[in-house]
């Protein structure tokens, strides 16, 4: 796998649990919450949903993290395609800066798994 690729899928992986830290600890602290733009009353009714959410990032992770760690291309192309799937999804229904901060590192990682291969 080329060193792009590689790059771009670490980057993904330490994004989404960066992601999980926010979602599942630090959800109603006002760094998360301006970074959320939430208010501390949406933020703890909303924190049980959002650690839920942040565990699903978490497995999204732990997906990459295997596939870099078996150094198995389908694997990572998998986790890569359903982090793309989750970005352009948020992307389109809550805020379009979802996809570029989850999307377009995905797609990048994708594009370089497939130049790689």
């Amino acid at each position: 796998m080329s060193i792009l690729a590689t790059v771009f899928v670490v980057l993904v992986m330490i994004e989404h649990i960066y992601i999980l830290i926010l979602e599942m600890f630090l959800w109603t602290s006002p760094n998360t919450r301006k970074t959320f733009g939430t208010t501390p009353e949406f933020a703890e009714a909303s924190r049980t949903l959002a650690a839920n959410q942040g565990l699903y990032n978490g497995f999204l992770a732990a997906g990459l993290l295997w596939g870099l760690l078996s150094n198995q291309w389908d694997v990572k192309v998998f986790f890569s395609a359903c982090v793309l799937v989750a970005g352009i999804y948020g992307g389109l229904t809550v805020k379009p800066r979802i996809f570029l901060v989850q999307g377009v590192p995905a797609l990048l990682a994708l594009v370089f798994l497939f130049l790689s291969r």
